[in-house]
């Protein structure tokens, strides 16, 4: 299937969308924020991407390790993103009801690791193939028969719905979001100056 570039706002930046809840594993919104973070078109200063973190409230989330984000906004009160990054949490309700709602207006809406399970749990997920980390895969293919599992891959992606593996997984599927947005020479510009050399982001 051929996966065809995202589109470009005529104005105004990309706005990435990370929703957190208790125990949310950090690399796996760390890993693909700091990918989108490291985007420049032109120069340092043409920053294509605006990224921001909500939660069901303004209170701290305790994510793996014991760091603790303070959300920009709640779920209500959050703008509508471009795209949404999922990542391995405790999830609920409340996070389900706004992917369902945020998730028919944006590009892409992308997990990463167990951020999957979010997906299908909040419905997004039926009828389109999926991966996960690989210690969950046989988890999600009897929690969620209706979604087709894909193992031995770093990410899965369609036209609106992407799912990677676990934790660094992420990483790639962020660049290759960039590279639907921007072409393959400014992703690859952006994995230099990360100093990522894991090429797994290149389909």
């Amino acid at each position: 299937m051929e996966i065809g570039r995202l589109p470009v706002p005529k104005s105004g930046r990309i706005l990435v969308a990370f929703p957190l809840s208790e125990g949310a594993t950090v690399i796996d919104f760390a890993g693909p924020w700091e990918a989108f973070e490291d985007v420049m078109l032109s120069g340092p200063d043409d920053l294509p991407f605006r990224l921001f973190t909500l939660a069901e409230t303004l209170e701290p989330v305790t994510c793996t390790g014991g760091m603790k984000v303070v959300p920009s906004f709640t779920f209500g009160t959050a703008p509508q993103p471009n795209v949404i990054v999922v990542g391995a949490q405790s999830g609920g309700p409340a996070l389900h009801d706004w992917l369902r709602a945020a998730s028919r207006q944006t590009d892409l809406l992308m997990s990463v690791c167990t951020g999957a399970f979010q997906l299908a749990r909040a419905g997004l997920l039926a009828g389109h193939t999926a991966t996960t980390h690989h210690e969950f895969l046989d988890r999600f293919e009897k929690e969620f028969p209706d979604v087709p599992v894909k193992r031995g891959v770093r990410f899965v992606e369609g036209h609106r719905i992407a799912t990677a593996g676990g934790l660094t997984s992420g990483i790639d599927l962020a660049l290759r979001v960039v590279e639907r947005y921007f072409g393959r020479a400014i992703a690859e510009k952006t994995a230099a100056y990360m100093e990522y050399p894991c090429r797994g982001w290149i389909v």
